[in-house]
């Protein structure tokens, strides 16, 4: 289930960002690669220590946390601090799998069941940089607005096509969700959607409505891990 979450940031928001991620140093993005990701990256990354990277990160999380859509289509319990790349002439990243397992700040591991792809770029700045991903239905090309993101997979295989022109800039970062099967994650988010419209319809407190959330919740209980 590939979701794309428009304006997690204002442009203004997503603009500023974009100011000062080009003000920092960045480093070889390769120091964050597993061993076979190593193999077909090429682009920079900022430093774990950067004072932007934290700030813009802390922005990023706090906005995810007030929206809906990116709440009920990720059902978040552990997300990891957004990190930053860069991508100028020729840079690329091949086809890789997201790594299984991460480390949260407090040392604690964590699964990575959804990656997450923020744009800061706007997509007329560069040519090349599209985030290919393979999905049940084939291969999918994204190039976000700035401020939009993209929700997808991490058992993914994925692509960042060569940029050509121009410097395609961006947030990465992974979460493990309460619901650990993708399917049944994507079955939650159908229904609440489903219940949110049923609800703007009839009322919140429509009898089928009110039976729907209920089965809703039974399900995240009966799915769901904390």
């Amino acid at each position: 289930m590939l979701i794309a979450i428009p304006d997690v940031l204002s442009p203004e928001q997503a603009a500023e960002g974009l100011r000062l991620l080009k003000s920092d140093e960045w480093t070889d993005g390769r120091i964050t690669a597993g061993h076979q990701g190593a193999q077909v990256k090429q682009n920079r990354q900022l430093p774990p220590d950067s004072a932007i990277a934290r700030q813009l990160g802390e922005i990023i999380l706090k906005a995810l946390g007030q929206n809906p859509l990116f709440m009920s289509a990720a059902l978040p319990l552990h997300v990891l601090p957004p990190t930053f790349n860069r991508y100028g002439d020729g840079e690329t990243f091949g086809n890789h799998v997201d790594g299984a397992m991460r480390f949260l700040p407090n040392g604690q591991r964590m699964r990575t069941d959804l990656s997450c792809t923020l744009f800061f770029s706007p997509p007329e700045d560069y040519d090349g940089g599209e985030l290919i991903v393979d999905d049940t239905f084939g291969p999918r090309s994204i190039k976000l607005p700035a401020g939009h993101l993209i929700l997808y997979p991490s058992t993914s295989v994925h692509q960042v096509t060569p940029v050509t022109r121009g410097e395609r800039i961006s947030s990465f970062f992974w979460l493990q969700s309460m619901i650990r099967d993708n399917t049944q994650r994507g079955l939650l988010y159908d229904m609440d959607v489903a219940i949110q419209r049923l609800g703007a319809e009839n009322g919140p407190n429509h009898p089928e409505v009110v039976r729907l959330t209920g089965v809703y919740h039974n399900l995240l209980r009966l799915w769901g891990e904390v």
